[in-house]
């Protein structure tokens, strides 16, 4: 893709979108992880402060005893990772008022603080560690007989979070790859959907390419309907300018045969006075048919510029055929060997009368200057058409050739040499087509044309 494209543009404008979205899905997951993490895990400590406040109670000198302690291995490793502690007394401040604490082993000679209250039983909270770590922390406050009245007891378990931390880490582990397969496949899948999106596009190009080529005269109305406005003006701008190449061809037309009669009258003038001044009848009938073959040229050139965008492909093998026949019966026609060799399939951009124009112009100056042989092949491939004309000759000079795109006769010892094929040349630009000139195998002028066929 071209850095101008609109489908570059559009894939990475997506590319990027998708990834912004899905880095702020990424954080939003985490944070949603971390909340879920913390709930999950102060219900866990929940469950472990039910179950020592269900067993706590207070022996006959007033300590507190618990008969059985939870079973986690963390609770009996020093600074094990898992705490807890069960305080008396504890006022609004969440201070321990009076008497000994209980606490697991793996606060060793340390001991922990309580959530202060909340609005919801159990209090969720941070406190600091024994370790000086950060714990997430659940306290239960509960009361229980004691003596003929109630101790309020605070039950505190607490863990961690570096523990969390870890299985934080775990889940990013298996989020950040997951994103990034999710951003590959959905980059892939919006790259299908640019392009499935832009698909009218292409069928609106290769459409106007065969309006080039002639096989077209419209666009189809078939469009959707966003492009079909866009179709519509094309069609619009089509006819408008059909309609100009045809006052074009008009306007020629009238001025050729406006010009017939002024020409006619100096050619009938020259021939009036050949007897009385030869000389002066012989230049004023060559400058006659120089304005007549400049006439001709010139009209050739409007005819071509007015072709625009519409054009009709002209078989190139019919029109070979029909001009060979008519130059074999001219003067040395009969004597050269034609050697004709092109494709069925090779259609010229323009139309058949320009079409005869430039191969009538060309085959007739190879009549001209061939010895015995004239080729003419053609075919179509790598995306172009290409017709090759030549002939066993004498040739043309770089020199003559660079004086044919100035339209100056290229050998004065020949009537008309030199603007049949500037005329060619012109008409074959005119269609879109390139003419080059060489020199042939065979000895002589070797004429080529290319010109490009849209994609089917």
């Amino acid at each position: 893709m071209k850095r101008g494209s609109l489908r570059l543009r559009l894939g990475l404008a997506a590319a990027g979108l998708i990834a912004l979205a899905l880095v702020l899905a990424g954080v939003g997951l985490t944070l949603i992880f971390d909340r879920v993490l913390d709930a999950r895990t102060a219900d866990g400590l929940d469950r472990t402060a039910k179950l020592i406040a269900g067993q706590v109670a207070l022996a006959p000198d007033g300590t507190l005893t618990l008969p059985r302690e939870p079973p986690d291995s963390r609770f009996f490793a020093p600074y094990g990772g898992l705490y807890w502690q069960v305080d008396r007394q504890v006022d609004q401040q969440g201070e321990r008022a009076g008497g000994p604490a209980l606490r697991s082993r793996s606060l060793w000679d340390r001991g922990l603080g309580t959530v202060p209250d909340a609005a919801q039983e159990p209090a969720v909270g941070d406190l600091a560690g024994p370790d000086g770590g950060t714990l997430i922390a659940v306290t239960r406050r509960v009361s229980i007989p004691a003596n003929g009245a109630n101790a309020a007891l605070a039950v505190t378990v607490a863990e961690d979070r570096r523990d969390l931390a870890e299985s934080r880490a775990t889940f990013l582990r298996l989020l950040v790859p997951s994103l990034g397969a999710l951003f590959v496949a959905l980059t892939l899948a919006m790259s299908l959907f640019v392009r499935r999106a832009l698909a009218p596009f292409r069928t609106l190009r290769a459409d106007l390419a065969a309006i080039h080529a002639g096989t077209r005269a419209r666009l189809p109305e078939t469009f959707p309907e966003e492009v079909r406005p866009l179709v519509a003006d094309l069609n619009r701008l089509l006819d408008a300018q059909e309609r100009d190449l045809e006052r074009a061809r008009t306007g020629a037309g009238d001025m050729a045969h406006g010009l017939k009669t002024p020409l006619a009258v100096l050619d009938a003038l020259a021939r009036r006075t050949e007897g009385r001044h030869p000389a002066l009848a012989a230049e004023i009938a060559e400058q006659a048919q120089a304005m007549g073959r400049q006439v001709e040229r010139t009209l050739a050139r409007a005819r071509a510029a007015s072709g625009g965008l519409r054009r009709r492909a002209c078989p190139v093998a019919p029109a070979l055929a029909r001009i060979v026949g008519a130059l074999k019966r001219l003067p040395e026609g009969e004597a050269l060997r034609w050697e004709i060799a092109a494709a069925d399939e090779l259609a010229f951009p323009g139309d058949e009368g320009d079409l005869t124009e430039i191969l009538g112009n060309l085959l007739d100056n190879a009549r001209k200057w061939a010895h015995r042989r004239i080729r003419v092949s053609g075919g179509m491939g790598g995306g172009e058409g290409r017709l090759v004309l030549e002939d066993d000759g004498p040739g043309m000079s770089e020199a003559a050739i660079a004086g044919i795109a100035r339209g100056r006769r290229w050998d004065e010892t020949r009537p008309g040499t030199g603007f049949g094929i500037a005329i060619a040349r012109d008409l074959a630009e005119g269609a879109g087509a390139r003419m080059q000139f060489g020199r042939s195998d065979l000895g002589g002028l070797r004429v080529e044309m290319r010109w490009p066929v849209p994609e089917s």
